[in-house]
C-alpha cells in the first residue's frame, strides 16, 4: 500500500472534524444519489476567512477521507479561493486520482462547500440590494 492510500485510510478510519457544528455560518448537505454518499458541511467564518470547518455524513472511504482532508484544508481560506477549487484540487489533496467512477465521491464535500458558500453569498447580496432600495 502506498503512502497516499494509507493517508486516505487514516482519514477514513479517523476522520478529522467529523461532528455537527451548532452555530455554523454556512451549512450545506449534498447527497450523491448515484452511490449513496451523503455529506453535510458546516463552516464558521471570521474576518472573511474560514475559522472552522466540520462535516457529518456517510459514504465510501474516498468521500469520507476527502471530506476530512477538505475540512483541514479550508481553514484560513477565503470564499473566493475556495470557489476556485476544482476536481484537480481535490485529486491533489487526496494525492491519488480516484478514477472516473469515483471522482464524484472525491468531490462531494467540495461541492457541498461551494454550494453552501454560493447560497450564503446570494443571501448576503439580496440583503444588501434590498437595503439600497
Amino acid at each position: 500500500m502506498n503512502l497516499y492510500q494509507e493517508n486516505i485510510l487514516d482519514h477514513y478510519q479517523h476522520p478529522r472534524n467529523k461532528r455537527v457544528m451548532k452555530k455554523a455560518d454556512i451549512r450545506r448537505r449534498e447527497p450523491n444519489p448515484v452511490c449513496g454518499d451523503d455529506i453535510e458541511i458546516f463552516i464558521k467564518l471570521r474576518n472573511g476567512k474560514v475559522a472552522e470547518a466540520q462535516f457529518e455524513g456517510n459514504g465510501c472511504a474516498i468521500s469520507m477521507a476527502a471530506a476530512s482532508m477538505l475540512t483541514e484544508e479550508l481553514i484560513g481560506k477565503t470564499p473566493k479561493v475556495i470557489l476556485k477549487m476544482n476536481q484537480k484540487s481535490m485529486v491533489q489533496l487526496l494525492g491519488v486520482d480516484p478514477g472516473t467512477a469515483r471522482i464524484s465521491c472525491a468531490t462531494l464535500a467540495l461541492k457541498a462547500t461551494q454550494n453552501g458558500l454560493i447560497a450564503s453569498l446570494n443571501k448576503t447580496n439580496k440583503r444588501h440590494s434590498k437595503k439600497g432600495k
